[in-house]
């Protein structure tokens, strides 16, 4: 029975979808202004795999991630560029779209993109001001009136006397409490035609909570299951989203015992680096793409996963050469067994209930691989045709998480190595010609310095029956 560690109670609960057998889960997106680092790297793997093994236990899952394309950041790099909104955000899709494409990962059911739900954000902002729950300022921002929702806080587990606006939320005398967050914007003299739209209240666009709001109750309706994201959304983001949510539903004297918004909250933590957390304002971030060009795609999603999705990690390129060799490590139990492709598994199997029983703890992918590594230690030991069921079996469990689905011998050799020695597999194959030549003509400390020479170079050299020789990177 699937737990999930729920946010907004603090606490493990058991898994009980709203409507028996489906699921609906929203996923807070990217914003696309810049490439995408290794902290939505995470993101993007961690629901990817809460979504592969909700469908793996035979639910029928419904995932909304969004894009948010309208923003201050959006808007002033665009300025920066002289470039339309549009073109800039396209271009960040595409590499977006690009770097998931490289890690394997499922596409979302739907990708909404905010500027394509406006008039759902009015409508939602129009009910707030009605249920008296949002006013318009002097500077013409429509803004949250924190103080009139009496369960503000609940999210973040802190009385609103305690909590402070937060980085994202800008605090101007003209609101009536600091707390008090923007719903709309009012534009301004100096911003691009194609940064504002038409409202009852002015030319302005959306602010950046009500944009979620108003995607996931337009996709999912008012009342879903999962709404997922980073740790650093906590608060104000999905505390705003909840508040602002409720209130437009419900008004201002709901409460979560009467229907909260979302039943299950899950947030993923942070990437570290050095023990700082990862961010762009300390210049300490890693794109995807700079960082696959060095590893393989599937080592960085191992690296990510072999982590609770909830635990802090440290990224450093140590980290990263332990996660390779912990997929050689399988993948080297691969290679001798040939697997089948897909196997109904054995039930009754201790591995397999462990793996299952990991899983459905919250998704602890970290004890999930750790029995994937005992099941790999079983195929090195066993003979014919258990080793080939076993293998079957590490196969089409890593397949839950993506794992180990490429041919051994492909990965072994894979073109991206975890060090820069230069070594093309065609220059490995021919040292292996080479030495192949010096055994022919019986000149064996030639072959052994080969063999040593590549060695020392990450290749590992393995001679088989008939005169063939296999290799790997180690």
């Amino acid at each position: 029975m699937l737990q999930i560690y729920n946010t907004l109670s603090r606490s493990k609960q058991v898994f009980k979808p709203i409507e028996p057998g489906k699921v609906k889960i929203y996923v807070c997106g990217m914003t696309v202004y810049d490439f995408c680092h290794i902290g939505h790297a995470r993101v993007m793997i961690v629901f990817d795999m809460v979504v592969r093994w909700l469908r793996a236990t035979g639910f029928e899952v419904t995932y909304v991630r969004n894009i948010t394309d309208i923003d201050d950041k959006i808007i002033k790099r665009a300025i920066e560029n002289g470039e339309p909104i549009a073109a800039l955000t396209q271009r960040f899709i595409d590499a977006m779209h690009a770097d998931s494409d490289a890690l394997g990962l499922i596409y979302p059911d739907e990708e909404p993109r905010a500027t394509d739900f406006i008039a759902q954000m009015q409508g939602m902002i129009g009910k707030l001001i009605e249920k008296e729950l949002a006013y318009q300022a002097e500077d013409g921002d429509v803004n949250f009136a924190v103080r009139l929702f009496p369960e503000y806080g609940r999210l973040s587990g802190k009385s609103i006397d305690e909590l402070n606006a937060g980085e994202r939320v800008a605090v101007g005398g003209v609101k009536r409490d600091p707390l008090d967050f923007v719903l709309w914007k009012s534009a301004k003299p100096e911003e691009p035609a194609d940064t504002r739209w038409n409202s009852p209240w002015g030319e302005g666009r959306p602010g950046w909570h009500i944009e979620c709001s108003a995607m996931s109750c337009d996709l999912l309706g008012k009342h879903f299951d999962i709404h997922g994201g980073g740790a650093d959304l906590q608060f104000p983001h999905h505390e705003n989203e909840i508040a602002q949510s409720e209130g437009a539903l419900y008004g201002q004297q709901h409460t979560a015992a009467d229907q909260p918004f979302v039943n299950y909250w899950m947030h993923n933590g942070h990437i570290r680096v050095n023990e700082e957390k990862m961010s762009k304002s300390l210049g300490n971030f890693f794109l995807i793409r700079d960082v696959l060009t060095r590893f393989d795609p599937e080592v960085l999603r191992f690296f990510i996963l072999r982590a609770h999705y909830r635990s802090p990690i440290n990224y450093s390129d140590v980290q990263l050469e332990e996660a390779r060799a912990g997929l050689v490590r399988l993948y080297t139990a691969l290679l001798q067994a040939s697997p089948a492709q897909v196997i109904l598994l054995d039930p009754n199997s201790a591995l397999v209930k462990r793996f299952s029983s990991a899983m459905n703890d919250d998704f602890n992918t970290s004890e999930a691989i750790a029995a994937l590594f005992d099941l790999a230690t079983e195929v090195n030991r066993a003979e014919g045709a258990e080793k080939i069921q076993l293998a079957s079996t590490l196969k089409t469990l890593a397949a839950t998480l993506n794992f180990l689905q490429r041919d051994p011998t492909s990965f072994l050799q894979s073109t991206v190595p975890s060090h820069e020695s230069g070594l093309t597999n065609e220059l490995i194959e021919e040292q292996i010609a080479a030495r192949l030549a010096a055994k022919q003509a019986k000149d064996f400390s030639k072959s052994d310095l080969i063999r040593k020479t590549l060695l020392e170079q990450g290749v590992v050299l393995e001679d088989k029956p008939g005169g063939v020789t296999e290799w790997r990177r180690s």
